[in-house]
């Protein structure tokens, strides 16, 4: 059985004093500070400490709320307000901090109020940072990273990562005739990481690597590297780790108009890109990504409370509040959150369907396969509703 379910009237529409009574229970944390950042831990409680709680355990949101990435910390910090809503839970106070200002400096308020998990950060380069300050109060965070590296056993990322979309759908190909994989990856850490785990998942299915070709982003190089990996040619498969806009260029040269045997593989960085049906050279290309199913329910409930459409992402935060209030069953106010509980083999059901978290804190997610065909993206195998142990 999952460790959790949705509730059954979860992402209802709510009028407006449900609303306001939402933006009540998630409280922003103090924005500005004299103190020194890289203080020795054991902060004092800050001018704006919270009030003591005996019946709720105390949660931190760590998300950008201003500057370039605010309007993603927004739609986060409203999803987790909606997870609390819809689940009427009543055991947790969910304080949300502005990494904008400093992701170390938001940890240390966030512990100095007393909060025993935290929620974030999103940046994987805000992880080190706040783990500084969390680490030593001995509370965890759930981090909204897609960069497994900055997993531990007090740090779980819960991100969509792309090692395990590219998993996905190369066992998938191999299962349709794939024998001779190649793939064309962009320069930095994205692309390195698509290719170690195209290598890892090649090794597992038996497959043979017919060759890599790297690019630079922002510029036309993508399609040199197709060029190239075309003359060199030697596969069946080619899978291209980015997104619509580049994939489109670099299919016009490996498969123009669609035509050819050649099978693209796409990332979880196409689900949700309209673009991909558009283009003729996508036809007949299979990607892997989390379903779908519940986040148009989720994305229309969002909207009639918040008046806008949520970012992708903020399914996240709505899950992790799922997750929380999953662990608080067994919870005493004012003990460490019981990360051990973390660790169920059965795993959990959120938005983004079933997850589990592996024994080095990186997630475990169910993804579908899906394939552009005839103008839409359609589901080729669906995901697993539930782990198997």
């Amino acid at each position: 059985m999952m460790g959790f379910k949705l509730a059954r009237k979860a992402l209802v529409i709510a009028g407006a004093a449900a609303l306001l009574a939402g933006c009540q229970v998630i409280p922003k944390g103090p924005t500005t500070s004299t103190e020194p950042v890289d203080r020795a831990p054991s902060p004092e409680p800050s001018a704006t400490a919270l009030p003591t709680d005996e019946t709720r355990h105390r949660v931190a949101l760590l998300v950008p709320m201003s500057g370039s990435n605010g309007r993603v910390g927004q739609s986060i910090a409203n999803a987790t307000t909606m997870a609390l809503l819809d689940t009427n839970a009543s055991n947790l106070r969910i304080t949300t901090y502005d990494t904008a200002s400093g992701a170390r400096e938001a940890a240390r308020r966030a512990i100095a109020d007393g909060n025993k998990l935290i929620l974030g950060p999103l940046l994987s380069d805000n992880v080190p940072l706040v783990r500084a300050e969390a680490r030593p109060a001995g509370v965890p965070l759930i981090a909204y990273s897609n960069d497994e590296s900055v997993a531990g056993p007090d740090a779980f990322v819960m991100g969509h990562l792309p090692g395990q979309s590219i998993e996905r759908s190369v066992t998938y190909a191999r299962s349709q005739g794939a024998r001779n994989v190649a793939a064309i990856v962009p320069d930095g850490e994205y692309g390195r990481r698509a290719e170690m785990a195209l290598t890892s998942a090649l090794n597992s299915s038996g497959l043979s690597l017919a060759g890599i070709e790297r690019y630079a982003r922002g510029n036309t190089s993508i399609v040199s590297a197709s060029e190239r990996l075309k003359a060199r040619g030697g596969y069946d498969t080619v899978l291209i780790a980015d997104g619509a806009r580049l994939a489109i260029q670099a299919a016009g040269v490996l498969k123009p108009g669609g035509a050819g045997d050649t099978q693209l593989l796409g990332t979880e960085l196409w689900s949700g890109e309209s673009a991909v049906t558009r283009a003729s050279a996508l036809r007949g290309a299979v990607f892997s990504a989390v379903s779908d199913a519940r986040f148009k329910r989720f994305s229309d409930s969002y909207n009639s409370r918040f008046g806008g459409q949520p970012f992708r992402i903020s399914t996240l935060g709505y899950d992790s509040v799922l997750l929380a209030l999953r662990v608080a069953r067994d919870w005493r106010v004012g003990r460490s959150f019981p990360t051990g509980q973390l660790y169920d083999d059965g795993g959990f059901l959120g938005l983004d369907g079933a997850f589990r978290f592996k024994r080095n804190g990186v997630v475990d997610r169910a993804m579908e396969v899906r394939q552009v065909r005839n103008g839409q993206v359609v589901i080729l195998d669906a995901a697993p509703a539930r782990f198997d142990r």
